[in-house]
């Protein structure tokens, strides 16, 4: 296999691999909002729990406070 192909085979796979990573990072939650797949809870004042901000707003959730706390 000639130096050319070879490179240009691993620059591909790394690309490749590069992209769905970027992917796996954030998750679609709706109407085409990314969210990243951090997980820091929320409780809304509909009483519903979601696992971000990010995706509490996506919902239109309003009034969210973290859930739980910190421990002392």
């Amino acid at each position: 296999m000639r130096k050319s192909t070879l490179r240009w085979i691993v620059t591909a796979a790394a690309s490749t691999a590069f992209f769905v990573g970027s992917i796996a990072v954030f998750t679609e939650a709706r109407a085409g909002c990314l969210c990243p797949l951090i997980y820091a809870p929320v409780v809304c004042d509909h009483g519903k729990t979601y696992p971000n901000q990010c995706e509490a707003d996506c919902h239109h959730a309003k009034n969210c406070v973290p859930a739980g706390g910190l421990a002392r």
